[in-house]
């Protein structure tokens, strides 16, 4: 069978774009949905043709986007071979089937220099179409990984080539862009290092943070979207004690260790019942998120078999965190000591010392610290949902944290994006904005309509921008939930003299006003990076015209 490439694939995308045809989209058929399937989506599981994409903008095989890649100056070429396949993956004394990039969790890191070309071959193993983005990268527009969008979902047993340069320095992560399969195993750590590297450490650590439902008791990331896009009016919870819920304080017939709930959320096809009920959390405003999940993983490992980073006493370690969650913010703090934000991101901040520090969905922060003598705890709670991860940190002698333990730290001085600001060397230099679009964060839990000013995703639709143009963006969070918005292929400031990021938390009852310059042509998605949001509407597209 022939192998199509990346060229042909990509062919059959701009096709399908310019027909605008969408296949009909049946409830059942929501497990391992591409974006382009949202489009026209009603709650009650079909789905209608999409309008064919207006005239106007630029496509992501124009001639605007390789000349933007040119200028990048592709440099020498690291490759990497990647296969997305079914396996059996051990989280620590507890195996599960789910899906990766090959059997490791996360997968394996790619490591690569500012100024050289990444050449990624992506195998499709899986049974289900896939992609790869580029999380938090301004590369050229045809790489992005947005199937229906940017690309063609890569068919199983297909492959495909992305191609292209890395122009920033920074921590970085991939993942699908297709369904919820973010949500399995399928996510990796991409660093990408800067060849005149001002910060001086003895080591590096990459942590990684995810929240594990995949294969636990025959739960699938499908089985809970499709509870969750039932919404609370169609779910009957009259027969369940939401103590019962697995994640919610006292859990009596919960085994957090991965043991069957009792009671009438028993397993049952696809899994007991995961929607989260009656948690709350000050810090992201009231709802701390979707989604009960049985396990919080740091790299991969259990907090009853975590991973111990070692080092010695007086080493200075540089810290690389990742949140992978699909639905899950994460406080941070590492039990005896500070840490001094060095990076948000992957931009550089003037560096500012904290003792804890909260992550939503897709951010990444570095940090440094001076390491003491002892073991100690690396605590990521999972913010308002009663439950943690674990690393340990060992110089000496002693024994090793309980897999409960919470270092006091967590509870002290917490730094957000907000207080931070950006290292002169990245600033945005100061203009007004030659637009603005606003973007209001709606719908909610009980309908499942999230989107963005009132409307569900459809790729048709998208919001003009013009190349040269600062480009301001207010998100206006109408609903009653928090929402990490990511942007695609470019960073964002946060006010002024703010950092630099692409992946910023929005409280509910809040408007948070970024601003970024219309550099890198092309069309990018703009979206809430709970993956569950996403999938039921809070996704759009920002279009530059042609």
């Amino acid at each position: 069978m022939r192998t199509p490439t990346r060229r042909s694939v990509l062919g059959a995308a701009l096709a399908a774009a310019g027909t605008g045809l969408l296949a009909a989209c049946s409830s059942d058929s929501m497990k391992g949905m591409d974006h382009s399937g949202m489009a026209g989506m009603n709650h009650g599981g079909a789905s209608s043709p999409a309008a064919a994409p207006p005239a106007g903008f630029v496509t992501p095989d124009g001639p605007e986007v390789a000349a933007a890649e040119a200028r990048r100056n592709p440099g020498p070429e690291r490759k990497v071979a990647l296969t997305a396949t079914e396996t059996t993956l051990d989280l620590g004394g507890r195996t599960v089937r789910s899906w990766a990039y090959g059997d490791r969790l996360p997968g394996q890191e790619i490591r690569a220099k500012a100024g050289e070309t990444l050449a990624v071959s992506l195998a499709n193993h899986l049974p289900q179409p896939t992609s790869l983005h580029w999380h938090g990268l301004a590369l050229r527009n045809d790489m992005d990984g947005v199937p229906g969008l940017t690309q063609a979902a890569v068919k199983a047993g297909a492959a495909f080539d992305y191609r292209f340069a890395l122009a920033h320095p920074g921590t970085y992560w991939l993942h699908p862009h297709s369904g919820v399969q973010q949500d399995r195993g399928l996510y990796a750590p991409l660093v990408v290092e800067d060849p005149q590297e001002p910060l001086r450490y003895d080591k590096e650590w990459v942590v990684v943070l995810d929240d594990w439902v995949d294969g636990v008791d025959g739960s699938t990331p499908d089985a809970v979207l499709a509870e969750l896009a039932r919404g609370m009016a169609g779910t009957d919870h009259s027969g369940h004690d939401m103590s019962n819920m697995p994640g919610m304080p006292g859990m009596p017939g919960m085994d957090m260790g991965g043991g069957s709930p009792s009671g009438p959320s028993s397993p049952g096809p696809s899994g007991p019942s995961r929607m989260l009920m009656g948690a709350t959390s000050p810090l992201l405003g009231g709802d701390p998120g979707d989604v009960a999940y049985p396990f919080h993983l740091v790299n991969g490992r259990l907090a009853t078999a975590p991973e111990t980073f070692t080092a010695k006493p007086g080493d200075r370690v540089r810290i690389r965190l990742v949140n992978a969650g699909g639905d899950t913010a994460y406080r941070v703090a590492l039990g005896g000591h500070e840490l001094t934000v060095t990076h948000t991101d992957g931009f550089p901040v003037e560096q500012a010392a904290t003792q804890a520090l909260l992550l939503g969905m897709g951010e990444r922060y570095d940090v440094l610290v001076t390491v003491k003598d002892g073991v100690f705890p690396l605590t990521a709670l999972a913010e308002g949902k009663n439950a943690s991860a674990l690393a340990v940190l060992r110089t000496g002698g002693g024994a090793a944290p309980d897999a409960s333990a919470r270092p006091a730290e967590l509870d002290g001085k917490l730094l957000t994006a907000a207080q931070l600001k950006a290292d002169a060397s990245v600033r945005l230099p100061a203009r007004a904005p030659d637009r603005t679009i606003g973007l209001e964060l709606t719908g909610g839990m009980a309908k499942a309509d999230w989107g963005f000013n009132g409307r569900t995703y459809d790729p048709a639709q998208r919001y003009p921008v013009a190349a040269g143009e600062r480009v301001r963006l207010e998100f206006r969070n109408s609903t009653s939930m928090w929402h990490p918005v990511h942007l695609h292929g470019h960073t964002f400031a946060l006010g002024g003299d703010g950092p630099r990021k692409d992946t910023a938390v929005v409280l509910p009852g809040t408007t948070l006003a970024v601003d970024f310059d219309a550099d890198n042509p092309g069309l990018w998605m703009v979206h809430c990076h709970n993956v569950y949001h996403a999938e039921t509407g809070m996704m759009t597209v920002l279009g530059y015209q042609a």
